[in-house]
């Protein structure tokens, strides 16, 4: 079970990773601009098929030799040539769907570059796009990074329970069933005692079926198969399985709210949804927030599992030691590929743009030999590339919360937890005393 709970996490990661390259190329698509509608959008959805987008492109590119701007006409041919080669390379759809963008851009310096970009979203894409135009049309990706987490509700009272989920803007109805309980006054011929052992008797029963049926809904390949529980009711019910011993600890984990409502069953369902609402927008953070805490949980106990800034994280990264690598979604710090000519060897740095603007940086301290650029890219881009080769999960966060803005100002927007202790001083002292043997 540890290792389905392990792979859930690892799943969230890559996703969020993922999220975070779409939003990076959202952003390089919408600010270029070309010359005439020579920029092509196209989004296939997953059940298409490639050959009715390719006859439409054929038609399209016929349609296009009749403009009359000679200069227009050649580069709006050109990019439906562009997409037609793409398309070649597929021999049908991929199951998510897939996306692509061709077209020619003018960059700020003036000059036309020829933009390529397919690939495979990474969940399905449902929408049907052809446009031409003088910019990208990326709403539809836009869409996609809208929060999808699946959230579970069950609604109790003493009439009967409902069980839902709410994923995005749709709700469904799982399973619902009524109850029949014996309500407080007594009948005759029976003692009070009696009856009421047998009241809290069907209670008990009852509130044991909802816990049951709980986990045959919200549990799957034994691990709970949505993002957050709401619980939800009128009686003391909601508070009575919160507690039980009979509701799955899986589950009881995943408790966002208990809420009182006025109704129960499908009125109630709108009704839990409504009063909700609030935690449920804000179930990205609260994981953000519990994962920071816990770094800063390390710190505070000193116990020398964490590391913070460039230099510490790289070096614990390549010991495979970081558990969980914590980056700001922002982080403005490039990674620069150096070659010395003299000595031929590679010098690789990692610089804010205050520093990159400090030419000294880009010279051999020791031969005062300067330095050729071989490859120039932002660090979080490098990471959201490697990661996977230094075995450890990625998780990209905001300074939207206390403690991420925390984390960014006072370490640098990265670093880590580690999965033992390291000291990084001792490490620093070995390598000078290093230094000072081969110098004397």
């Amino acid at each position: 079970m540890a290792s389905s709970a392990a792979g859930t996490l690892e799943d969230s990661a890559d996703r969020n990773v993922q999220m975070w390259k779409i939003k990076k190329l959202i952003k390089s698509l919408e600010a270029a601009r070309g010359n005439g509608t020579s920029m092509i959008s196209l989004i296939i959805p997953p059940k298409d098929q490639i050959s009715r987008v390719a006859k439409m492109l054929a038609d399209e590119f016929g349609t296009a030799s009749n403009i009359k701007s000679r200069v227009n006409r050649l580069s709006v041919l050109g990019a439906i040539t562009s997409v037609q080669q793409r398309l070649k390379l597929y021999t049908k759809v991929p199951p998510k769907g897939l996306v692509v963008y061709c077209g020619t851009i003018v960059t700020d310096e003036g000059k036309e570059k020829k933009v390529n970009i397919d690939f495979e979203p990474f969940k399905p894409i449902n929408t049907s796009l052809y446009l031409c135009d003088n910019k990208f049309h990326t709403e539809a990706l836009t869409a996609l990074l809208a929060d999808d987490n699946k959230f579970g509700f069950i609604v109790m009272d003493g009439n009967g329970a409902l069980f839902g989920t709410l994923c995005g803007n749709t709700r469904d109805i799982l399973h619902k069933f009524t109850v029949d309980l014996p309500k407080k006054h007594g009948r005759g011929g029976q003692s009070a005692l009696r009856f009421a052992r047998l009241r809290m008797e069907k209670r008990h029963n009852y509130v044991r079926k909802v816990a049951e049926t709980a986990v045959q809904l919200y549990i799957s390949n034994d691990r709970p198969n949505v993002s957050g529980l709401i619980l939800a009711g009128s009686a003391d019910f909601k508070t009575e399985l919160s507690q039980s011993d009979m509701f799955d600890p899986r589950l009881q984990a995943k408790i966002l709210k208990i809420v009182d409502i006025s109704y129960g069953g499908e009125n109630g369902f709108n009704q839990a949804i409504e009063l909700s609402a609030e935690v449920l927008s804000n179930v990205k953070f609260i994981q953000e927030k519990k994962l920071i805490g816990k770094y800063f949980d390390e710190i505070s106990q000193d116990t020398g599992k964490f590391c913070f800034g460039v230099v510490d994280t790289l070096q614990a990264l390549i010991m495979g030691s970081v558990e969980t690598l914590i980056v700001w979604e922002n982080l403005d710090i490039n990674r620069f590929v150096l070659k010395n000519h003299s000595t031929d060897e590679e010098v690789v740095l990692h610089l804010t743009p205050e520093q990159e603007s400090d030419k000294t940086n880009f010279v051999d301290k020791e031969t005062s030999v300067e330095l050729e650029l071989v490859d120039k890219c932002p660090f979080l881009e490098w990471l959201a590339n490697t990661y996977k080769t230094f075995g450890t999960t990625l998780e990209i966060v905001t300074d939207r919360s206390q403690e991420g803005s925390q984390f960014c100002k006072g370490f640098g927007g990265v670093g880590g937890i580690l999965r033992y202790r390291v000291d990084f001083q001792s490490m620093e002292v070995q390598t000078d005393d290093e230094f000072y043997d081969d110098d004397y």
